[in-house]
């Protein structure tokens, strides 16, 4: 891949050697102004996580227009960003997921892939599966090259809080591959604002901050995952040319040591260690400080995959055996509310 493709590719890869999930993270931009498949919303104000002596609009009131199933388009920064939005049934006050795809996906694909927005929403979760930046590839990890995207991330949640009636104690992010380590670095980088984080086949990518606030975090990954491996080492063992050499310029931790990292930073006892289908090992840290929990979910052979009934071949072998999705919204239903 040449071109721009080949640049967005560059930064994401780069930003993996130098990006952290840190709670000294810069402050998220302020949205500048907003726009959505309803009449516009309320001004949103301060930046996200910035103390302020006036409370945000909250949707629980009844008050403007309501959000609607379906794609929306919100915008921040000067740039015009687009999420795909499924609703549960009832009044509320709903949890709330951000779903994030991987390098090179989209909403579409991720929201189709993970089935969370169906299967979140039957459990009465919010869902809003957003959309990188037009002419990226991947989200902008914080201390990464361009725009932070948990400023973007932060302002969706300020919209979804305000145009819908939504518990703002049980936030949560999940993702797949360079969505994933996204969603680990909103851990940190959203200072507490997330009750729990789900990470499918992209721990390693990011660390820990010091102290991070406690937060649920559950992880899957695939010891034959040839994009992120397991054991850790260059990414993306299948690229060549010019892409191979980026790659090589980048190390990754090993995924289990990843865990024990979160797992340390949270608080965590040793783990219990079990299988609770073959080929499947579960490490669980519980009675972590806080309420905290960790789990990592590693499977035998699996492939840079989402562990479920959805098989995609070029990606590696996919553990039918395991449903991420229902274990995902079963560790966020358990999570201590934040």
């Amino acid at each position: 891949m040449a071109g721009r493709g080949l640049g967005v590719i560059v930064a994401a890869l780069l930003s993996v050697t130098v990006a952290a999930a840190g709670c000294s993270a810069r402050p998220p931009a302020p949205v500048t102004s907003a726009t959505s498949a309803t009449p516009p919303a309320a001004p949103t104000g301060t930046p996200t996580g910035t103390p302020t002596a006036v409370a945000a609009p909250d949707g629980c009131d009844g008050g403007g227009p309501r959000l609607k199933e379906g794609r929306h388009t919100i915008e921040f920064a000067g740039m015009k960003r687009e999420f795909l939005l499924a609703l549960p049934d009832g009044d509320g006050p709903h949890p709330v997921l951000l779903n994030l795809h991987g390098l090179g996906s989209n909403a579409r694909e991720q929201a189709a892939y993970s089935r969370l927005p169906r299967a979140g929403a039957a459990r009465g979760y919010v869902v809003a599966t957003p959309q990188v930046a037009e002419d990226r590839l991947a989200w902008t990890l914080p201390r990464g090259f361009g725009p932070d995207d948990t400023g973007f991330l932060g302002a969706l949640l300020d919209r979804l809080e305000q145009r819908l009636c939504v518990d703002r104690r049980r936030a949560f992010a999940a993702g797949l591959s360079y969505g994933g380590g996204m969603a680990a670095a909103l851990a940190c980088g959203l200072r507490g604002r997330l009750a729990g984080v789900a990470v499918v086949a992209g721990l390693s990518l990011v660390r820990p901050c010091q102290d991070p606030p406690p937060v649920t975090l559950v992880a899957f990954h695939g010891t034959a995952d040839r994009a992120v491996p397991y054991r850790g080492g260059h990414p993306l063992r299948d690229a060549t040319g010019d892409l191979r050499k980026l790659a090589d310029l980048v190390t990754l931790p090993p995924v289990r040591r990843s865990a024990e990292e979160w797992a340390a930073a949270l608080g965590c006892p040793e783990p219990e260690v079990s299988s609770p289908v073959r080929s499947v090992r579960l490490r669980a840290w519980d009675g972590c400080e806080r309420g905290a929990a960790v789990r990592l979910y590693t499977i035998d052979g699996g492939g840079h995959t989402w562990p479920g009934p959805i098989e995609v071949p070029r990606l590696g072998v996919t553990a039918r055996g395991l449903d991420a999705t229902a274990l995902i919204l079963d560790a966020f239903d358990a999570a201590e509310p934040r």
